[in-house]
């Protein structure tokens, strides 16, 4: 991954953002995701890389395109690719695009070859803080102990630390105890890789992920914050035993272990997402006179740390350049 393949994935995410912003609002999330998902799969077609999806839209026979193990990217034997493993979801918050909500997006992450978990598609305990808190955090501590770790790296009162929690039945317990604490808590319905890169951003104002979510996005948000030099940590929450025996054909061996960021998300890592209903992390995509479009993407690279966002205009009549 010597050449900066962050520029090329982050057209797989604006197109993805594009075709499934179009289903903003219209109330169908399987259109709006499948959208998202046949525009990210034939936009692949114009990366020069040896792409194996390790977390992905599901496996083969429940995911047509995009599923557990497909091979993505154009290459030769002429050319000299990378071998890498790519972590995806073309539209995180289905719900939020298909009712018009905050913070939907199309994102990636890349890695070198077996540098992600391989994680089951089953509930992940997760907690996540920015780079001003990394070190403070510890998935194993009391939600209090931690509320009020990260309090003390910021330089903030128990009362001024914002928590972004999903709002869920499951979570009744773990709500109640941080507002017994003191602390603010944003409430939202989906899209928890969104709000725990938004930990990384101090103008989102939020400073503490906390709660269980789906444990793929568990492994995409920690390559995210591993580029901006934040902290993740996660321990896998089966509901059954079938995801239980699930975890163990994919290589898991700790069904306990609590991961660290560096379990989850190894080596050189690359993240880039899309915004395509507006969030505290990007803005949605924009329709404008003429047949055009605005989106806005992050970029980031954990080797360099560098973060780039982007706005870019794309007039929707025009196809794309092939890669010859």
């Amino acid at each position: 991954m010597d050449r900066n393949l962050a520029l090329e994935f982050v057209r797989i995410t604006e197109a993805a953002a594009l075709a499934s912003s179009k289903w903003m609002g219209r109330g169908d999330e399987k259109a709006a995701d499948q959208a998202a998902v046949d525009a990210m799969r034939k936009a692949f077609n114009s990366v020069r890389i040896n792409g194996t999806v390790v977390i992905g839209e599901g496996e083969r026979d429940e995911a047509p395109m995009l599923y557990i193990g497909e091979k993505v990217g154009t290459c030769d034997s002429r050319a000299n690719c990378p071998d890498v493993d790519i972590a995806l979801d073309p539209l995180e918050g289905t719900t939020i695009c298909a009712t018009g909500g905050v913070g939907a997006i199309s994102v990636i992450a890349v890695a070198e070859s077996g540098g992600f978990l391989h994680a089951p598609d089953t509930y992940m305990d997760k907690i996540a803080v920015g780079p001003a808190a990394k070190g403070s955090i510890d998935i194993d501590a009391p939600p209090e102990d931690n509320v009020r770790q990260v309090a003390k790296a910021l330089g903030k009162d128990v009362d001024e630390v914002t928590v972004v929690i999903l709002n869920r039945p499951r979570h009744e317990e773990l709500i109640a105890r941080v507002r017994k604490l003191g602390a603010r808590i944003h409430l939202i319905g989906d899209g928890d890789v969104s709000a725990a890169v938004a930990t990384s951003w101090n103008e989102t104002g939020i400073d503490l992920l906390l709660g269980t979510g789906g444990a793929p996005e568990g492994v995409i948000a920690a390559a995210a914050l591993k580029c901006t030099g934040g902290d993740f940590q996660g321990r896998l929450k089966f509901r059954s035993g079938d995801e239980r025996e699930r975890a163990k054909r994919m290589g898991i061996t700790d069904l306990d272990r609590a991961y660290r960021l560096e379990g989850l998300a190894k080596g050189n890592v690359m993240f880039c997402a899309t915004g395509v209903t507006g969030g505290p992390m990007l803005k949605g995509v924009r329709f404008l006179p003429g047949r055009k479009a605005l989106t806005h993407s992050v970029v980031m690279r954990s080797q360099t740390g560098t973060v780039r966002t982007i706005e870019a205009e794309h007039a929707l009549d025009r196809k794309p350049v092939a890669v010859i």
